[in-house]
């Protein structure tokens, strides 16, 4: 049977559709006239042209165009010396408010709210980092020092840990190994049983997207391609806290816990994981805590966020690629194509290119070049961008995005500021075997990489860090170590002794100036009295009728014995 044909709609409107939409066509028109006769626009009047039967008609039409094209270059001419005008203006006006601000500075010293803004931006510099590291030392009574668990040892600062051993009070120093599931088990576990022989040492793996609101939204959309338990879980804080209240309790007081550490190590994302909120600012950058945070735990504990360490020029490329704030845009930093040469050096090329998945490269440039290819970081006409893919590199590597490992040395020697009475008293007041049990416990709770795919790294040692010289006294040089913090106090306070000598000096001039004048009004009004007697003494004489030689030696014998000089002074 043959389908039947299906009818098509019809596109005809009834009439009152019709007529409605023809009555919304004609409101709009007359809405948008009145809006335009508002504005004060008017139709262009139509050019009437020339009518064909006119005489003359091509030399008119010639003479139009002549007189149109002369008005063109008039209104052109008009507009360029406009430009040229507004011009000068502007240099004038840049040259008579720089002439000003000069008068200005020049007549006037920089007021008080000047040099407050100044001292604020110079704040964030490398100097105030250490100021405000120094009071988190001071003022905290357990200070953790963390860890990169990829490479503990470059993390480690001798004199940040020769000033709190040798400090001589109750501080206690504590390692904390962030990070621990990024680097393979075997060696989680060595680094444990070497780190544990010299201070007490917590394993530890802080939340990153619990504490990150935009993050945790970005990854739950990809939860079939992510394993989000692996990164908003926490392990280890338990084991932390009870360490630090045990101590509490041993101590029976109130105590502050610092933590300290090279930038990126995750200093806040602990603060952030124990407190299971986002307390402090936490991120991929170098650098971002810039002053001491207090956080408080719970009634008898408080931490302390500090800045990072600040290291030392003097330490290798490597180190200064790892643990320095190279991201800042100060003219001291390194370049960052060095910082890459110098950490593939340290590492297998072979894992390297797997890890990338980049074919084989000749030099460091042709490395950054092949993945900024890959990347599409690419410059105006296809160049590639190397800075920047190279600043990507080193923050993959300080961040918690690349798994490598580096190997605990094989003959563990003590550093010369520990010695088996120091070790003793930073382990004393802590519960080790129970913290041994926490950690193993811990240990069995990860997931980590296998050791083929994590790249094995050679590290550089302990990263030398600025720290004051007065606060690191060893044992062998106490006393040296002591006359040259004397001599340096003495030289910072300098400015205030001369201030406060000036200022009593004033004083002393000015009563000095009010004593001799009390003391001339005594000795003039003794005199006017001893002129007086004279005076009566040669009345008598002249009526007794005496010699007068008598009375002139008389008066030279009393001129010689009373006579004062005003100009000396008598104590």
């Amino acid at each position: 049977m043959k389908r039947p044909r299906l009818r098509k709609a019809s596109k005809r409107l009834s009439c009152h559709k019709r007529y409605k939409i023809q009555k919304k066509i004609r409101e709009h028109h007359r809405k948008v006239r009145r809006e335009a006769k508002k504005r004060g626009r008017k139709k262009p009047k139509k050019d009437p042209s020339v009518p064909g039967a006119a005489p003359f008609k091509e030399a008119l039409l010639r003479e139009a165009e002549q007189r149109r094209q002369r008005l063109e270059e008039l209104q052109q001419k008009q507009k360029l010396d406009r430009q040229k005008e507004l011009e000068k203006r502007r240099k004038l006006d840049a040259k008579k408010n720089a002439a000003k601000i000069e008068e200005q500075t020049e007549g006037t010293e920089p007021t008080k709210s000047e040099a407050n803004t100044k001292e604020v931006l110079h704040k964030k510099s490398k100097k105030s980092l250490h100021s405000e590291l120094e009071k988190v030392i001071e003022a905290s009574d357990v200070i953790l020092e963390v860890l990169d668990a990829r490479d503990p040892m470059g993390c480690r600062c001798p004199q940040l840990e020769q000033a709190i051993t040798c400090s001589g009070g109750d501080k206690k120093l504590v390692l904390v190994l962030n990070k621990i599931d990024l680097v393979p088990k075997e060696n989680l576990e060595k680094w444990l049983d070497c780190l544990k022989k010299e201070f007490p040492t917590v394993a530890f793996k802080s939340s990153t997207l619990t504490t990150d609101r935009t993050m945790r939204e970005h990854f739950s959309r990809k939860r079939a391609r992510i394993d989000l338990s692996r990164n908003t879980e926490c392990f280890g804080s338990e084991c932390l806290l009870k360490l630090l209240q045990e101590h509490c309790r041993t101590q029976d007081k109130a105590i502050q816990v610092g933590l300290v550490g090279f930038p990126n190590v995750g200093k806040s994302s602990i603060i952030n994981s124990i407190k299971k909120n986002r307390v402090c600012n936490a991120g991929l950058g170098r650098g971002l805590t810039k002053c001491m945070q207090v956080v408080r735990i719970d009634k008898k504990m408080k931490m302390l966020d500090s800045p990072s360490i600040v290291a030392d020029r003097a330490n290798s490329t490597l180190t200064l690629a790892l643990r320095s704030i190279i991201d800042d845009g100060r003219s001291g930093s390194i370049d960052v194509v060095e910082a890459v040469d110098a950490v593939l050096n340290h590492c297998s090329k072979q894992q390297v290119m797997m890890f990338y998945s980049i074919p084989d490269f000749r030099n460091t440039e042709e490395f950054l070049t092949l993945l900024a290819q890959k990347r599409g970081m690419l410059k105006k006409g296809g160049v590639p961008d190397i800075e920047n893919i190279a600043k990507l590199l080193l923050s993959d590597w300080t961040g918690a995005k690349i798994s490598y490992h580096s190997q605990p040395p094989g003959s563990q020697m003590l550093p010369p500021y520990l010695t088996e009475d120091k070790i003793a008293e930073m382990q004393k007041g802590f519960n080790l075997k129970k913290l041994e049990e926490e950690n193993n416990t811990t240990v069995q709770a990860l997931k980590y990489p296998s050791p083929a795919s994590s790249i094995v790294f050679q590290s550089a040692g302990m990263t030398n860090g600025k720290i004051q010289e007065n606060k690191v006294v060893g044992e062998a040089s106490q006393w040296e170590s002591l006359e040259t913090s004397e001599e340096e106090e003495e030289d910072d306070f300098m400015e205030t002794d001369e201030q406060d000598s000036m200022a009593e000096e004033e004083e002393e001039e000015e009563e000095d100036v009010k004593e001799e004048s009390k003391i001339g009004m005594t000795r003039k009004a003794e005199l006017g009295k001893q002129q007086a007697r004279q005076a009566t003494s040669e009345n008598k004489l002249a009526e007794s009728g005496c010699d007068s030689s008598l009375s002139l030696s008389l008066d030279k014998s009393a001129g010689e014995d009373d006579a004062y000089d005003f100009n000396t002074d008598y104590v």
